[in-house]
């Protein structure tokens, strides 16, 4: 197949087409609604399918969707595996493979990157002893340009305000302040919620069921967005000379891990990662963030500050409403066929290099 016939025009069509292909191949199938409805009154849920022991010791779990608009690479990767490479396989006695589909349903139904509360669900994660409270900050100083609260002119000098405004502040304060979580603005960016969110609900009422006593735990979440276009890199929030950091190095390549203190990434709060792990103490949970890069960093931004402001305050029907949608979805899922076979391809082969590093004895 062609990788880029892999992605889905729309949320309702890649979800028919990932639980009809896990079904073909004899996963058990799990939908969870989020009590939302699509743009064509479709019921909006967070599909799990499961192929393997039901007590398993080592368990992957493939994620997608997490940030709405990503879901439209996430679910790709996921049916092209469902659909071409794992046909005839099955895990191994004592494991199991997991995934969890859209698991922001209506921000991937809409083409939001946030859900239906404008919060972004990789900042919702907070542990138990975490307020959903407090901003970096210089967040409320960078309020004004980052949400404005009328529509922007199509002749907005927007890459010359930015650059004014790195130049102000400095481009080490943006990035420690812009992604990393608020909770103070709830029509801001990177707004992390007042409260856990329905997708929070769903995996902790059953995200300690799928895994059950399994001791080990790789978790890999498919993002799009950051970095070098059509080229990946695997986060896992820990310092460079960590355990896990030389881990993932030694079983995926030095040359795609970006840990965490290395100048190119920021620490954030309520991140989905850090909770999967604080929820199993006891087991070896890995959770590694695979960003598929698109655009320049400031395009995504721009093209965020501007989806975000139509959302709430370009009336129904307005242009400038469907124009900003578009534009995000380009962002986070870019039309171009060399850049969608390029990122399922790739994307394929590292979940079939965590299959061999689960799974070693396997073969797909």
């Amino acid at each position: 197949m062609s990788y880029a016939s892999a992605f889905s025009p729309n949320y309702a069509a890649a979800r028919y087409r990932f639980c009809a292909a896990a079904q073909a191949l004899g996963f058990q199938l799990e939908t969870y609604p989020i009590n939302q409805t699509g743009p064509d009154e479709e019921n909006l849920t967070i599909d799990v399918a499961i192929l393997g022991s039901s007590q398993p010791e080592k368990i992957l779990v493939v994620s997608s969707g997490l940030h709405g608009v990503e879901g439209f690479f996430g679910s790709a990767v996921q049916c092209a595996l469902l659909e071409e490479r794992l046909i005839g396989w099955c895990p191994n006695q004592g494991s199991a493979l997991v995934f969890l589909h859209a698991l922001n349903p209506y921000g991937y139904a809409w083409g939001r990157r946030w859900n239906e509360e404008n919060i972004d669900l990789n900042r919702n994660f907070l542990l138990p002893n975490e307020e959903y409270t407090g901003s970096p900050p210089m967040y409320g100083e960078l309020d004004a340009f980052f949400n404005p609260t009328s529509l922007p002119s199509p002749f907005e000098p927007f890459l010359l305000k930015a650059i004014a405004t790195i130049f102000r502040y400095g481009l080490d304060s943006l990035i420690n302040t812009l992604p990393v979580g608020q909770y103070d603005f709830p029509q801001g960016l990177f707004f992390g919620g007042h409260r856990p969110s329905k997708t929070y609900e769903i995996l902790a009422a059953n995200l300690p069921r799928w895994i059950g006593d399994a001791k080990n735990v790789l978790h890999i979440d498919l993002h799009t967005g950051l970095g070098k276009k059509a080229t990946y890199k695997l986060f896992n929030g820990d310092a460079p000379d960590s355990e896990s950091t030389r881990w993932l190095k030694e079983k995926f390549g030095a040359d795609v891990v970006q840990p965490y203190q290395s100048g190119k990434m920021y620490q954030i709060r309520g991140s989905l990662g850090n909770w999967c792990q604080a929820m199993f103490p006891q087991y070896q949970y890995r959770c590694i963030t695979a960003e598929f890069g698109t655009y320049p960093v400031i395009k995504v931004v721009e093209a965020l500050r501007a989806e975000n402001c139509a959302h709430f305050y370009a009336p129904p029907g307005h242009p400038f409403r469907e124009w900003a949608r578009q534009r995000l979805q380009e962002v986070f899922a870019p039309a171009d066929v060399a850049w969608r076979n390029a990122v399922v391809s790739q994307g394929i082969d590292l979940i079939e290099q965590a299959i061999e590093v689960c799974f070693p004895t396997e073969v797909i």
